[in-house]
């Protein structure tokens, strides 16, 4: 049996409840932060170079659960997606277009699809299915021979914004289940023997849309995942053979242990410090603590990590 409840509204649910539990002037330098990140064209850039859809998905998403979109910042976006709507693009950028304008108007913008024809979603739908491949999976370009873990969640994702369900998701489910290793996780491609973290989690998340996660994968995951935390720094590293950690896999890994039901595995007292360790004292959070700069997509995890964490501390 598939979710009821988009998978994507189910995690901003849960770090708005956690980001509500942040101190004021925490969220507020963070919400200055991500503002003053917009571009002239309404859009969001990485470290370099102009606005870019991942990022402006990633800075919408960020306001979102620190509930600052407003009607200003979601026009200013609205036009920039606007931009976007005609033209190729590939799975990432499919994802963070159809987020973003799912956001937008939740924000006070304008239906940025109000003037896309009428069977834009169906058009969408029909082009990430261009992407499938032989094995039931996505690849990350069109024709491509073997899936992507994670281009398969995030395609699974859009879907489920659009509201489609996934076409043959047996088939769908199959290959996630076959990218399942012996310690427990998930791999990204199929010659893979080691799992990784971000791999696991897109793998555990599909498994959930599908309503395909049996109990014992749940407790080969969680054991997996509970063994990835750095004893220097206390974040999860990407996998079990570096030793820093990143802040992409100590959200990604808390946000599915917690929903695997293990969230007590984990020292969230440990996992708090790291989060806090990254964030600039202006706003702004940095990759890990060896990076020296901040974005708008490591903003979004060290905000998500600190609202699990606030919730797990309570």
């Amino acid at each position: 049996m598939t979710e009821v409840e988009p998978y994507l509204v189910r995690l901003t649910t849960r770090l708005l409840e956690g980001i509500e539990r942040l101190p004021a002037d925490q969220r507020e330098r963070n919400t200055t932060y991500l503002l003053e990140a917009q571009n002239p064209d309404g859009g969001f850039s990485g470290r370099e170079g102009g606005s870019d859809l991942y990022y402006t998905g990633f800075a919408l998403r960020s306001l979102a659960v620190l509930q600052a979109l407003n009607e200003d910042v979601c026009n200013k976006a609205a036009n920039f997606l606007r931009t976007k709507m005609t033209g190729s693009a590939g799975v990432v950028d499919f994802f963070s277009l159809v987020v973003s304008c799912y956001l937008v108007p939740l924000g006070g913008g304008p239906d940025v699809l109000a003037d896309a024809p009428a069977d834009w979603p169906e058009r969408v739908a029909a082009t990430l299915e261009t992407f499938r491949t032989p094995d039931g999976g996505y690849g990350k370009t069109p024709g491509a021979l073997y899936g992507s873990t994670y281009t398969s969640f995030l395609v699974t994702l859009c879907l489920q914004l659009l509201g489609r369900s996934s076409p043959d998701a047996e088939k769908l489910a199959a290959f996630v289940k076959s990218r399942r290793r012996d310690d427990g996780g998930y791999v990204e491609i199929s010659a893979m023997k080691r799992s990784g973290t971000n791999p696991t989690a897109a793998g555990v998340g599909l498994l959930q849309i599908l309503g395909a996660l049996d109990d014992t994968a749940r407790t080969g995951t969680a054991t997996f995942l509970a063994a990835l935390p750095s004893p220097f720094e206390g974040g999860l590293r990407a996998n079990d053979r570096i030793p820093a950690a990143d802040l992409l896999s100590t959200f990604t890994g808390s946000w599915t242990l917690d929903q695997l039901g293990h969230a007590n595995k984990l020292d969230w007292d440990a996992i708090q410090r790291y989060a806090e360790e990254c964030e600039r004292p202006i706003g702004g959070f940095r990759g890990g603590l060896w990076d020296e700069h901040t974005d708008v997509e490591y903003t979004f995890y060290g905000l998500g990590t600190l609202a699990l964490a606030a919730l797990m501390l309570e």
